[in-house]
């Protein structure tokens, strides 16, 4: 949990997952920036974010957006790999 002051870059795949999944690049960086890293699977990294979202998504309303972004920490960059999204 060291490098939450690094530069963060998203992978390709992770920039089309913010499309498909409802995500934006300001929250992914929100959340790795202010939440808890916990180990995730592969050796890689994740944390997760709720938030307000009060909105229609495939044809359904929900109040919260929870944004999972899975990440590796490098030397002097952190970069995700993809993004989970969550919607309840």
């Amino acid at each position: 949990m060291q490098g939450k002051g690094k530069p963060i870059r998203l992978s390709e795949h992770a920039r089309q997952q913010l499309r498909f999944r409802g995500a934006t690049e300001q929250e992914v960086i929100e959340a790795i920036r202010t939440e808890t890293w916990e180990t995730a699977e592969l050796g890689r990294l994740e944390c997760r974010k709720d938030f307000s979202f009060e909105s229609e998504w495939n044809k359904n309303y929900y109040d919260t957006k929870q944004v999972r972004p899975i990440f590796v920490e490098e030397h002097d960059e952190v970069i995700v790999v993809t993004v989970y999204v969550y919607y309840f």
